[in-house]
């Protein structure tokens, strides 16, 4: 439309996102040599022989510190969101990283986004100066921090669940001085697991199912408050299809290198994947989330959309990081290997993603005896409109830290605007 002329559009105006006084982003890139064998994301990064990270650094004005909190998610971008800004306004310096695959995990394989935190991680020490990195693994973030710190403790992984080679314990990657896990799942392969759709007979054809499994359809003869002996079959379903979709990868994988033709990868679709009887029965696992609710919606409605966990997948990408049985990122698996790491874990106990039961595996899990649980009560994954909650988590790390000598042990003054 030319300039003036009449619209029957509403308008819209175009705002930036607010950035306190206090403190300034800066734009942080890393690049680096690494020859794929086929091109993994749509465009220029990883296709012309280099891999391009993108993050940003919220750094207080004035301020200068010896330690960043690091924040990365294998696919989403966190530096909008309430806690890192929160952080930087209580006058820490939090580096926010975007993996290689930001925005866009049908893809994704784990090991490689290890390889991308570990860059960041060298580059906050060599190039910004911290002199102590604390990974803040905030809910998918949280598996992913274990995943890194235990290989960089006991590196053991040289090849990807597909059989791919790509080596992790030649990559250098260097151990962060703490963990800080907060509102954080097991992993990516065991929480889906958990929300699998188990109702789904045909994974090419959706709408058939298997009623007595099929809690959001009006022929379900289950119904809540479901008995212990139908979760157990749940349950069972539940993992029965992931490991259906996991043998398909596998087996197509070998197919097309049978056929070496030039094929090497095949992408699908994952129908269904927010289904859990807890959404549905609030006694299970009982927390103080919202009935009938999730992170994302309504549960029936994510459990069919676009946005909908593994939604679009390849066949290596469902073994690294949605398979139950393959992914090597799964959290009790990992956190066993963590034995030399101060870490503090704050479970929200209105969280409406991660299950009630998360939080006290890990803890039991871990093998480092320097391990503190805080809880926060009534606080949502997101703090979405719980100032107060946020400032309590954010005085709950600012405690921990200051007497681990992580940060200067003066109180940082909360922002109460």
């Amino acid at each position: 439309m030319r300039p003036g002329r009449a619209s029957n559009m509403a308008a819209t105006e175009m705002v930036a996102p607010a950035q306190p006084a206090s403190w300034h982003r800066t734009p942080i890139s890393i690049r680096f040599a690494e020859t794929l064998q086929m091109t993994e994301t749509y465009g220029f990064n990883g296709s012309q022989g280099t891999t391009l990270l993108e993050g940003q650094l919220l750094a207080p004005r004035g301020q200068p510190s010896t330690t960043v909190f690091l924040f990365m998610h294998p696919t989403s971008t966190l530096q909008f969101l309430p806690m890192p800004m929160a952080l930087a306004d209580r006058g820490l310096h939090v580096l926010c990283c975007g993996s290689r695959y930001a925005r866009n995990d049908s893809a994704l394989i784990m090991e490689k986004v290890a390889y991308d935190l570990g860059a960041y991680i060298r580059y906050a020490r060599e190039q910004l100066g911290y002199q102590k990195v604390v990974l803040v693994g905030w809910s998918g973030g949280g598996s992913l921090s274990l995943f890194y710190q235990a290989q960089a403790e006991r590196p053991s992984i040289t090849h990807t669940p597909a059989g791919d080679p790509y080596d992790l314990t030649q990559a250098g990657l260097t151990r962060a001085d703490a963990i800080i896990f907060i509102a954080a799942h097991l992993s990516r392969a065991e929480t889906l697991t958990e929300w699998l759709d188990p109702s789904v007979r045909n994974e090419l054809d959706p709408d058939t199912r298997d009623p007595e499994f099929d809690i959001y359809g009006d022929g379900c003869p289950n119904r809540p408050p479901y008995s212990a002996d139908f979760v157990r079959a749940f349950r069972t379903e539940q993992r029965l299809r992931n490991r259906r979709i996991s043998d398909f990868a596998l087996n197509m994988l070998d197919t097309l290198k049978q056929r070496n033709n030039g094929e090497k990868e095949r992408a699908f679709i994952v129908h269904r994947t927010m289904c859990d009887v807890r959404w549905l029965d609030s006694a299970i696992d009982p927390n103080d989330r919202k009935p009938g609710w999730t992170y994302l919606g309504d549960p029936r409605t994510v459990n069919s959309g676009p946005a909908g966990l593994a939604r679009y997948s390849t066949l290596r990408s469902w073994l690294s990081q949605w398979s139950y049985d393959h992914s090597n990122v799964k959290g009790p698996m990992n956190a066993a290997r963590i034995a030399a790491t101060p870490v503090l874990q704050i479970e929200n106990t209105a969280d409406d993603a991660v299950p009630a039961t998360h939080n006290p595996a890990i803890y039991q899990a871990l093998a480092t005896p320097d391990k503190s649980y805080v809880q926060i009560a009534h606080a949502t994954h997101y703090y979405l409109g719980q100032p107060a909650l946020l400032r309590q988590c954010i005085d709950a790390i600012l405690d921990w830290s200051g007497r681990r000598g992580l940060i200067d042990p003066e109180p940082h003054a909360a922002v109460t605007a």
